[in-house]
């Protein structure tokens, strides 16, 4: 089974926590939908609540996450004969883990292999995503199939769109999952000062600024601290 996963949480920091869960479920061609607010155990930050629009106030009727039919479908699923499909995965397995699950089976990493797959595209966001490659194109009629109303940032409409990205890049490589667990070469930045430069020229002017970035950045993505040690000759 493939469980097209995405979550809305209370900040984009390690120690946050989920407020809201989207699952989409593909067994063959049957796909079902389960989508649920969380009452985190830590207020959401402004700047959060400017994306997906929840408030802390709109969650206080709503489950804990251990009290929630999410935690259920998730904890049934983990067996390892199932595979996780999300955009940006290392984050959403953070934000599993703060709730107590270690996911079992097999992951495919839906930003990491549109970054190696469609390298030339100036952003790999998710929404972004969706408009450069034109998928909006077919998304109302699985929307209505699954009762999903569109809305960026929300969480049962994103999963559709993870779903949706997948099946595209699924046309370009049979092997998704291997490509999300082998450390993959990054030509440009994609955030910072010298966002969309190529890092290879970087390397040769400023050297210095990406053994900073090693050095000091947390959390630096795995796939550009690979690519800054090969420009850098490590």
């Amino acid at each position: 089974m493939l469980i097209f996963l995405d979550l809305e949480t209370t900040g984009l920091e390690r120690t946050d926590r989920i407020c809201e869960v989207g699952l989409i479920m593909q067994e063959g061609e049957q796909l079902t939908l389960h989508t649920e607010r969380i009452k985190p155990p830590r207020k959401i930050r402004p700047g959060a609540s400017a994306l997906h629009h929840i408030t802390n106030e709109a969650l206080t009727q709503a489950p804990t996450f251990e009290q929630s039919q999410s935690a259920q479908w998730l904890k049934r699923l983990n067996d390892g004969a199932h595979m996780l499909v999300s955009h940006h995965i290392a984050f959403d397995l953070q934000m599993l883990e703060n709730e107590g699950v270690v996911w079992q089976g097999e992951m495919v990493d839906t930003l990491k292999c549109a970054r190696v797959l469609i390298d030339e595209c100036e952003s790999h966001a998710l929404q972004f995503l969706r408009y450069e490659l034109r998928l909006y194109r077919h998304e109302e009629a699985l929307s209505q199939s699954l009762g999903i109303p569109l809305a960026a940032h929300s969480a049962a409409s994103d999963a559709l769109h993870v779903k949706m990205l997948y099946d595209y890049l699924g046309t370009m490589s049979q092997d998704l999952a291997t490509l999300s667990k082998t450390p993959q070469m990054i030509k440009r930045f994609m955030f910072g000062k010298y966002k969309g430069r190529l890092i290879e020229e970087i390397a040769l002017r400023e050297p210095g600024y990406l053994r900073w970035m090693l050095e000091h950045t947390r959390d630096l993505d795995e796939d550009l601290r690979y690519s800054l040690q090969h420009y850098l000759g490590q």
